[in-house]
């Protein structure tokens, strides 16, 4: 398993900062440290770029919003959006029940809701990532206790703390930290535009890419779905 000193170390040497036996001097590690860490960041907001999702959930309280943050309602490091949520109905185990949430993708949208506060069985959810704490709003609102909301997010890339920590992320990551971090490396210092390394960067990243993406079934929107045969001469269906 490597570490953040060694990937800094080869980036460097790919990058054609260091030669053969050469070390890096302690301010040139932490520049590329900081770099490193900026880089995982920026990974974070990829969906193809991260291995999973995590699953949280949180047991209605009537509540017209929820907190999503370090220590919130939903206890989880604040996440950028939604990729998926869902209802359970809470009818006691092994029966409970599972609905579908509608995600409504913008502030805009969820403005045009009438009746915010009306209580009822939920259909929809609107998350507003504000910083540092996000809030979450299911509508219409789900009465206490007998639903849980459940939220699928992008588990969060680690960043690094020391030099000489282990690397957790899967070992098709370690080529894709190096090769990108080598391209950064090479802006710092001003050096000019490496082709074959950038074609190496891009071939890491795909790898990765077509390890994480998943599609899921594409679908009409109800609204747009006309039942029965449709005739092109008569504009009818029947």
């Amino acid at each position: 398993m490597t570490n953040p000193l060694e990937i800094i170390t080869q980036s460097l040497k790919k990058a054609g900062v260091l030669g053969v036996g050469q070390t890096a001097n302690a301010e040139d590690t932490n520049d590329a440290f900081l770099d490193l860490n900026d880089m995982i960041a920026q990974w974070r907001r990829k969906r193809w770029l991260v291995w999973t999702l995590v699953d949280i959930s949180k047991v209605s309280t009537g509540a017209v919003s929820y907190t999503v943050g370090a220590g919130m309602d939903f206890d989880v490091a604040r996440p950028d959006r939604l990729e998926a949520a869902f209802l359970r109905q809470l009818l006691g185990a092994p029966n409970n029940v599972d609905y579908p949430l509608e995600i409504i993708e913008s502030r805009e949208i969820y403005n045009d809701i009438a009746l915010k506060q009306l209580a009822s069985f939920p259909s929809y959810v609107y998350y507003d990532s504000a910083y540092p704490t996000g809030v979450l709003y299911p509508w219409p609102v789900p009465q206490a206790d007998i639903y849980e909301i459940h939220l699928s997010l992008k588990v969060d890339l680690p960043a690094f703390a020391t030099l000489v920590q282990d690397v957790n992320m899967p070992p098709e990551y370690v080529a894709a930290l190096k090769y990108n971090l080598a391209i950064r490396m090479r802006q710092a210092y001003q050096l000019p535009i490496d082709r074959s390394l950038v074609a190496l960067a891009d071939e890491a990243l795909n790898v990765i890419r077509g390890a994480n993406t998943q599609i899921s079934r594409l679908s009409m929107p109800t609204s747009l779905v006309r039942h029965g045969i449709y005739n092109i001469y008569s504009d009818t269906t029947y």
